[in-house]
């Protein structure tokens, strides 16, 4: 059974929409070339959940998510594709809720310290600090931790970060993964450029060898 502390080793969760499911193929490719066989596939297009699902047929070996997931509905699509967890950029109880009784992982998105203690309280321990950059970046991420470290609680800092920033945010324990929206940008897929995609995972895998 997937657990979300198995994202941990990879530092980086790849944050990903994609509007063209003929992307998804050469795209895992991409990623697991990079060394980050992992994905978050948000659900802001159509295309995300035949992306799911022929993501984790053909390369079986990716560990893929699911992004975005705001409604009881797309929890249930998510998981009937292949999403083994899930992750949203609030908190709903409701969809968080929901998502544990299918038996999915998931991430609930929180800025502030009453989001952190709605989400303790829902069982989550993992959390989507989500607009990072904008809400407060490592500073507030470190100043959040404070009081709630001794939870258990772990962060994944995701929105305006980029390779230069990691080392201010894994320099606070409660750091767990980052989300690297920069890791595969549409521009790049467009082009077909997947080789650039690769070596933006392997630059952000060789930040941490």
């Amino acid at each position: 059974m997937f657990t979300l502390e198995a994202l941990a080793p990879y530092k980086i969760v790849p944050v990903i929409a994609i509007d063209d499911v003929s992307y998804a193929v050469p795209l895992a490719d991409a990623l697991i070339a990079g060394g980050l066989p992992v994905a978050e596939i948000t659900f802001r297009s159509a295309a995300a959940a035949e992306v799911i699902r022929t993501m984790t047929r053909e390369r079986p070996q990716m560990i893929v998510g699911a992004g975005t997931v705001l409604s009881p509905e797309t929890a249930d699509q998510a998981k009937a594709c292949g999403a083994v967890f899930g992750v949203a950029p609030g908190l709903n109880p409701r969809v968080v809720k929901y998502a544990q009784s299918l038996g999915m992982p998931f991430i609930p998105g929180i800025s502030n310290a009453t989001d952190i203690e709605a989400a303790l309280e829902l069982g989550c321990k993992v959390l989507k600090f989500f607009p990072a950059e904008v809400v407060g970046g490592a500073k507030m991420v470190s100043a959040l931790s404070a009081p709630y470290q001794h939870t258990g609680v772990k962060f994944m800092p995701t929105g305006g970060l980029s390779l230069e920033k990691l080392t201010e945010y894994f320099k606070i324990k409660t750091v767990m993964i980052c989300g690297g929206t920069w890791i595969a940008k549409k521009e790049d897929m467009v082009a077909g450029n997947w080789d650039a995609i690769t070596a933006h995972c392997k630059a952000a895998v060789a930040h941490f060898a």
